[in-house]
């Protein structure tokens, strides 16, 4: 009879965890036309759709609209992210979802989008200033439920529940985490990365490589991360030079993609 050997990797030594998931992912080609039917599912009736011009110029923005509408939501936007949002930029997108009374936030682009959109939804819930919410939990009030599309492969933003937003004046970055601000929904539709110029695709995949490798090392990490960081890491070394060579591969798309998706988890 054949003894069954413990498992190498320690357990215990890893330490306690508490784990709970609280986005739905959603993943595969052309997932993105179920955004109208996922938003009113939630219960949305007036979105606020957050992106950035080029996801307009891609053609991404309109479709989802589309979508949107299509399930009888009425839908604003919201275009002018930038790269490494401010607190301007989550005070012009504050004010056009006041102005529009929305119940609903669909971020759909890189990490500038969503964390602009989940900064948006801190103070249209919760009122004050983005440095109020800067470190964990500070948020005391529900927030609304947010739909998070990744066109990049990278930051993993759609999976955590923090917004990274610069100061606009002393251009510090603040990182605000609370697990009230993670998107109910993500959707991951490699479909939406076809589009992204090649150092796009460079930058974003290094990205996401780091932050797998940064969650495997980390003194904080647990049983759960462990298993995230490791298939992240998977996923991402064995599919970056492939898309960066054959950068119309959906299956290599879809790995990059799923992915950063789990180094951000």
């Amino acid at each position: 009879m054949h003894s069954i050997s413990p498992p190498a990797s320690p357990l215990i030594g890893l330490g306690a965890f508490d784990y709970q998931p609280r986005t739905r992912l959603i993943f595969g080609p052309d997932t993105l036309e179920r955004v109208g039917e996922l938003a009113r599912e939630i219960g949305g009736r007036r979105a606020l759709l957050v992106t950035d011009r080029g996801i307009v110029s891609a053609g991404h923005a309109g479709r989802a609209v589309g979508f949107i509408e299509a399930a009888g939501l009425q839908v604003e936007i919201y275009d002018a992210v930038r790269e490494n949002p401010s607190t301007a930029d989550v005070a012009q997108c504050l004010e056009i979802a006041r102005r529009a009374e929305v119940d609903i936030l669909i971020g759909l682009g890189g990490g500038s989008s969503m964390d602009t959109a989940k900064g948006c939804n801190f103070l249209l819930t919760n009122g004050g200033e983005m440095k109020d919410y800067w470190g964990v939990g500070k948020a005391t009030r529900p927030m609304l439920p947010l739909i998070a599309i990744p066109t990049t492969s990278g930051t993993g933003s759609e999976c955590q529940s923090a917004a990274l937003i610069a100061d606009e004046t002393t251009h510090q970055k603040m990182a605000c985490l609370d697990p009230k601000a993670a998107a109910r929904v993500a959707i991951l539709d490699p479909v939406l990365t076809l589009s992204q110029p090649p150092r796009v695709t460079a930058v974003t995949g290094v990205d996401a490589l780091a932050h797998a490798l940064e969650t495997a090392v980390t003194k904080k990490r647990n049983a759960i991360s462990t298993i995230f960081s490791r298939e992240a890491f998977r996923l991402c070394l064995g599919s970056l030079p492939r898309v960066l060579s054959h950068p119309d591969d959906l299956e290599a798309r879809g790995r990059m993609q799923l992915g950063a998706a789990f180094a951000g988890t």
